[in-house]
């Protein structure tokens, strides 16, 4: 994949040192830009593991605004958002062809 195509995440908060700890989980799950399946490549936890854990840790309030973040987010989930980025790379390559 080229670089330019896959984006940085920024955050303000500081990535915890211990990628297997549950707060270095749940740092990622809270980051808009890291997948289910980088967090499952880092860690192991499969995406209804990471769910279990943000439910585990989380207020209640907090995981359903969350959940409604990630739901149908398409960066949370590499293959709906490489669909997307596609989509939206034909939409403006099919708009400059006018």
């Amino acid at each position: 994949m080229k670089k330019g195509l896959w984006p940085i995440t920024r955050t303000a908060n500081q990535e915890p040192s211990d990628k297997n700890s549950d707060s270095w989980i749940i740092w990622a799950a809270w980051a808009d830009r890291i997948t289910f399946e980088d967090i499952k490549e880092q860690t192991g936890k499969s995406e209804s593991d990471v769910i279990k854990i943000m439910r585990k840790n989380l207020k209640q309030s907090s995981f359903k605004l969350w959940r409604k973040r990630t739901h149908n987010q398409t960066t949370k989930h590499r293959k709906k958002f490489e669909n997307s980025r596609k989509q939206l790379n034909q939409r403006i390559n099919f708009s400059d062809n006018d």
